[in-house]
């Protein structure tokens, strides 16, 4: 196996990182302070993604993109991850998903998003049904009167970036089904665009993560879908999101390793530059040992994540891959950021230092994208399942 990286992907990777430490590190302190990113400023980065042909970089040449492979892609966005997420999502990357539209959704929806003319959002999380998919109450329902159209009610939160979206894919419980496990409600995708009626985007919740990445609570009431805005087949959205948002898994996975390599390049030439009792803090094993299982598991987290994306690559099963990835990459960066912040001492935690803000910025890679317990879930199912249990 050839652990190396191509001369085309060394150059990508050089390219992205130094876009995030031209276009990126010099407004984060800013987005910090204030927790917006000014819509001019959004658009800047967007459209100089654009002329960098970086833009939806991960979708097909077919469809616009720049038709990169999973590990390449992953490593795309291991070096956008050192960098503020509510200016890196600027740096676009549309949803997958949208590779499953179909006739005139492909003129409406995927390719103005693959050429940054529009910017999706994904609504999933509930209030009550948070990671519990077949759980959700919000419901969309057949008019009658109208034929072909649904009308959706009901309440989406924790809606990442819907704040900046132009339209948002809807999952909606649309019926029921008896199954092994009891009654579960089948689920089906909608495209909603804003201003669409009945379709409001309110402010979400303050979060002490990603400033200026904003979540959105979005209310439905008796909002009506044409059945043309219906993404994939109706009653099949639990299956049009197993096939495609494995992909988000992967790049929370890989950000965190891209956030915690930005850590440690903090905190090694300090070690090796502060001094206590007459010595470097380095040379003392508190410290030193520190370091050493920093990069480990810096390290170890960045070949699972790459495995992982070569195990979809390679058309192989890849869920239990990347679900270890993620729990792996999510948990290490917060132990990462942890110790760091201990070798730098106080000064860890002032704001002269962005090292509290990675600190806080860790926590939710733990919980978003399916928490570190369903992650574990979905390990273990695929190591017991196969014995029966």
């Amino acid at each position: 196996m050839d652990f190396g990286l191509s001369e085309e992907q060394e150059m990508i990777v050089e390219t992205v990182r130094a876009f995030v430490e031209t276009e990126i590190y010099p407004h984060e302190n800013e987005v910090e302070r204030s927790g917006i990113v000014p819509p001019e400023l959004g658009d800047e980065i967007r459209r100089k993604c654009i002329d960098l042909g970086f833009y939806a970089c991960n979708f097909p040449e077919e469809v616009g993109g720049a038709g990169l492979d999973h590990v390449t892609f992953t490593l795309v966005e291991r070096e956008l991850g050192p960098g503020s997420l509510g200016l890196t999502v600027f740096f676009g990357r549309p949803s997958g998903i949208l590779m499953a539209c179909e006739g005139e959704q492909r003129e409406r929806y995927l390719l103005p998003a693959v050429r940054g003319e529009k910017i999706d959002a994904l609504a999933i999380t509930e209030p009550d049904a948070g990671s519990d998919m077949r759980g959700m109450k919000c419901a969309a329902r057949r008019d009658g009167s109208a034929g072909s159209d649904f009308v959706l009610n009901g309440t989406k939160h924790f809606i990442s970036h819907a704040d900046v979206a132009d339209f948002v894919i809807v999952f909606a419980a649309t019926g029921e089904e008896e199954t092994p496990k009891g009654i579960k409600k089948k689920i089906t995708a909608f495209f909603v665009d804003r201003g669409t009626p009945g379709f409001e985007i309110l402010k979400g919740y303050d979060s002490v993560s990603h400033r200026g990445y904003h979540n959105c609570t979005l209310s439905f009431e008796d909002c009506r879908i044409p059945a043309s805005q219906v993404l994939g087949e109706v009653h099949r959205g639990f299956d049009i999101a197993n096939q495609w948002l494995y992909g988000t898994r992967l790049t929370v996975a890989a950000t965190c390793v891209g956030r915690a390599r930005r850590v440690f390049d903090l905190a090694l030439p300090y070690a090796a530059e502060r001094k206590q009792f007459g010595k470097p803090i380095g040379a003392n094993q508190g410290v030193s040992f520190k370091l050493a299982d920093m990069i480990t598991e810096i390290d170890a987290a960045d070949w699972l994540t790459l495995a992982a994306a070569w195990q979809v690559d390679a058309g192989r099963p890849a869920d239990r891959q990347i679900a270890s990835a993620k729990l792996y990459a999510s948990e290490m960066l917060a132990r990462v950021t942890d110790e760091a912040i201990q070798i730098f001492g106080g000064m860890g935690l002032m704001d002269d230092l962005p090292l509290a803000r990675f600190w806080r910025d860790a926590r939710v890679e733990r919980i978003w994208d399916g928490t570190s317990e369903i992650q574990r879930h979905i390990i273990s199912r695929d190591l017991l399942r196969p014995l029966g249990a």
